[in-house]
């Protein structure tokens, strides 16, 4: 009986366990809530407190893992393609990241500039999640453009050890061109070819390796994501939401019209094609990065759909899809604008052009190092504020509000940066002559 059981449990597919978790969570969250705005805060607390280890252990395990993949990875998507030809896609990859940001930040400015979000009661509101923003780390916000520039550049032993995103990825781009320049130079055959050959393959095997890692990992999805979701709503409670909806809706109304309308009319216009029916082909990876709240952690979803339902060659997606889940932040493009003119409206703030010109490209720049775990754009916020003229407590407030509503904001911003990710992969793939005939 039980072998039944489990059996028809791992035949439902994962994107549907997940959801089917994710929604029991939601009713045991408010259950708890209930239950400790009835018989004392403590039931809530210790109810979560049992819970909470078996969310915490999924993030956990997908930073385990994140770094390798994207590592591995990376330097096997470089050093498989021809120098010539790696230059020309690379480039292009890159600028569409760039210009998709771009659009996407200036469509959040927009976005937000004509709802007007506002917000009443801020201050007692944010009373409850200023102790989390005191326990955050305010990286990224000193030193400017020279700092985030040096950083780049680091010890690839330290940034692996750190969790540092952008200097792994130029040290794996670096690498991966270095060994297809010595393969090329020295030729197949010979000695140093065959030893650099031997040494990309080691790479490729552990790349392989770690995706079988996250396939596990992805079982356990399901007990993670209920854990997770029934302590955010246990903790935060339905009420909460009530004085977020009108900045929830303009981050909500942004990430669809870029999902349903932006992405389908840039597929149109460069791939000549229906653009949703590849819409409807990564509908898995949306799906499983808005459950997870992860780009990082779709990545396996969104390789096997670029290899069996795009078409798309390894070689470009092994490149593209893990710089985008790293570098390529649509939905925090949309998230941030939306809080930074929450906030011009609550401290009056009066933005002007210039205002909005340095909001955009703080936002465009912050969004780069956003990373690809759950809850990266919080981060940036003290970024995006600090360049908009707020002192430390009024940027402390506004992270606090942020906090409040981040768990939902975070699972429809990831999905909108994992349809950008495999919407990029086509495109280039396509125009680039990557696609498998």
């Amino acid at each position: 009986m039980l072998k039944k059981i489990i059996a028809g449990y791992f035949s439902v597919a994962l994107v549907w366990r997940v959801a089917i978790a994710f929604v029991l969570g939601i009713a045991a969250g408010i259950s708890c809530s209930r239950l400790g705005a009835c018989y004392g805060e403590e039931l809530t607390a210790r109810i979560t407190a049992v819970v909470s280890p078996f969310g915490t252990v999924l993030i956990a395990m997908l930073k385990m893992v994140v770094i390798p993949i994207i590592f591995f990875s990376l330097v096997a998507g470089a050093a498989s393609l021809p120098v010539k030809k790696f230059g020309r896609l690379g480039l292009s990859v890159l600028v569409w990241y760039f210009l998709t940001s771009l659009f996407a930040g200036v469509f959040g400015i927009f976005l937000a500039v004509v709802m007007n979000p506002a917000m009443e009661n801020a201050q007692k509101l944010s009373e409850k999640f200023l102790p989390q923003v005191g326990a955050m780390k305010m990286h990224g916000t000193a030193g400017g453009i020279s700092q985030f520039i040096n950083n780049l550049f680091m010890n690839p032993f330290q940034a692996l050890a750190e969790g540092q995103f952008l200097p792994i990825i130029i040290f794996s781009i670096l690498f991966g061109l270095a060994a297809r320049i010595v393969i090329e130079q020295h030729g197949e055959e010979s000695k140093t070819g065959r030893a650099v050959e031997l040494m990309l393959d080691v790479f490729d095997a552990a790349q392989k390796a770690s995706f079988k890692i996250i396939d596990w990992v992805m079982e356990y999805f399901p007990v993670g994501v209920f854990a997770l979701t029934t302590v955010n709503f246990a903790v935060y409670g339905t009420k909460l939401f009530g004085p977020y909806v009108r900045i929830a809706g303009c981050v909500m109304i942004g990430v669809l019209l870029m999902i349903f309308l932006i992405y389908p009319m840039f597929l149109l216009l460069l791939c000549r094609e229906n653009p949703y029916r590849v819409m409807n082909k990564i509908k898995e990876a949306v799906i499983t990065a808005f459950l997870t709240r992860s780009s990082a952690a779709t990545l396996p979803i969104s390789f096997r759909i670029a290899k069996e339902k795009l078409h798309v060659k390894e070689q470009l997606s092994s490149f593209a899809l893990p710089l985008g889940a790293t570098i390529n932040m649509d939905g925090v493009c949309i998230h941030l604008p939306v809080f930074a003119i929450l906030a011009a409206n609550i401290f009056g703030i009066q933005i002007g052009v210039s205002q909005l010109a340095v909001l955009l490209v703080s936002v465009v720049f912050a969004s780069v190092g956003a990373g690809g775990i759950p809850g990266g754009s919080v981060f940036l916020l003290f970024m995006v504020l600090a360049n908009l003229g707020l002192n430390d407590s009024e940027v402390a407030m506004i992270v606090a509000l942020a906090i409040g509503i981040n768990p939902l904001l975070d699972m429809f911003e990831t999905a909108c940066n994992v349809a950008g990710d495999n919407v990029c992969n086509y495109i280039v793939g396509k125009r680039g002559g990557m696609l498998e005939k």
